[in-house]
């Protein structure tokens, strides 16, 4: 049996909405404990998210981020469920919290507050636009973010053209992103903890996250003093790269390289374009890019897809269909890589997923349980981790310190 890389380790997920969960979840599959905490009759506000929902009541939008943990639902506005906090924090190696800049130091459950507990307490706060600066207190949603960490900006048909204007990405990757600079800012403190024992306090905005994955947009105006622009499709750096119709439907180029542009003009029937000084390197295709597309674009629609993607890929020139998502789990490779699973619940039925994409050889990732149900394993956490007898149990419920 393989083993899981975080045994042992502990994390308080006291996260809601999508990019605090998406780092709880990604620990959970890694092999960590991870417990949910969650308000009583409520809980996380995505369980309500939908349509769709699955035949018990949870949104699939929950499922997507939550599954691997452990559901306690305690009260927090009451002291003591503020107690029972601080006690899981003092037995807990991370704490993952996506409250308002300060918000949960009225509770006595602050980064201060807790590490009188457990000085090894890995705290990782995230927050729409951090712990410091005159945004500080203002809420974030991934929306927000886009639109003001510049994502809207160059996504998009430009203003000019049909259906032009800014636009979302299709899924909150704002969230996702940071719920991924989450998790290895998590591993890389815990790495830090096993040579000096000291916690630490993560400070993780989306605005930053947001700012930081404008990756290579964001050198190029940092470089040029140009402000990018939206190009739909296309890519300001690589020409041909980007969306074309064929006879059929559309097909997706990546050509990345000049051996790779030679061989796409081999097969098109445009050799002549391949050593054209207007042509024959990345940088020339980029500056005489509305000509070279318009010539692409008049070959392209002379055949169906399916037969320009045989052609193409048998020559190694980088291309694919354009899949909505039921094509994706339908799609052999997605298949033979095992990205779709059921996850399985206590009652023995099972949650259809998406697999984690880490492969370990010698390491299991992803082998947990669908999302909990809400406060489904309150009793056994609190009994277990905290010595709690029913009585105790019994008393904290009708106090509506838990659910």
């Amino acid at each position: 049996m393989k083993d899981s890389c975080l045994d042992g380790i502990r994390v308080l997920d006291m996260s809601r909405i999508l990019a605090g969960p998406w780092a709880g979840q990604l620990l959970a599959d890694l092999g960590a404990e991870v417990i949910k905490i969650e308000r009583p009759g409520r809980g996380d506000d995505t369980r309500g998210w939908g349509p769709p929902f699955l035949p018990t009541g949870e949104a699939a939008y929950f499922h997507s981020c939550n599954r691997g943990k452990r559901s306690v639902a305690v009260d927090i506005g009451s002291a003591r469920g503020q107690a029972l906090i601080r006690d899981l924090a003092a037995q807990s190696d991370v704490l993952l919290e996506n409250f308002k800049a300060g918000g949960l130091a009225r509770y006595g459950l602050d980064y201060d507050s807790l590490r009188a507990v457990n000085s090894g307490l890995i705290y990782c706060s995230i927050t729409g636009f951090g712990q410091t600066g005159p945004y500080r207190e203002r809420a974030g949603y991934d929306l927000l973010i886009q639109a003001m960490g510049g994502l809207m900006s160059v996504t998009g048909q430009p203003d000019e053209a049909p259906g032009g204007g800014p636009l979302k990405v299709g899924v909150a990757l704002t969230d996702v992103f940071t719920g991924m600079y989450a998790s290895t800012a998590v591993l890389a403190a815990l790495r830090r903890r096993d040579r000096t024992g000291e916690g630490e306090h993560i400070d993780l905005s989306l605005l930053d996250v947001q700012v930081a994955t404008l990756a290579n947009q964001a050198m190029n105006y940092l470089v040029s003093g140009n402000v990018p622009g939206r190009l739909g499709n296309s890519h300001p750096n690589i020409v041909p790269y980007q969306a074309f119709p064929a006879a059929d439907g559309h097909l997706v180029l990546a050509v990345g390289n000049d051996d790779q542009f030679r061989r796409f003009c081999d097969v098109v029937g445009l050799e002549t374009l391949a050593e054209h000084p207007d042509y024959a390197t990345n940088a020339q295709r980029v500056a005489n890019r509305d000509a070279l597309i318009a010539r692409i674009e008049e070959r392209l629609r002379a055949r169906d897809r399916a037969e320009w993607l045989e052609a193409l890929q048998a020559v190694g020139v980088p291309c694919g269909p354009i899949n909505d998502v039921g094509e994706v789990f339908a799609d052999p490779q997605v298949q033979a890589r095992g990205m779709q699973r059921e996850y399985p619940r206590p009652d023995g039925t099972s949650v259809p997923g998406v697999a984690n994409p880490i492969h370990f050889q010698g390491t299991s990732v992803g082998e947990v349980d669908a999302a909990p149900s809400l406060g489904q394993d309150t009793d056994t956490v609190l009994g277990g981790l905290l010595g709690l007898t029913s009585e105790d149990l019994r008393s904290l419920r009708e106090d509506g310190a838990i659910g």
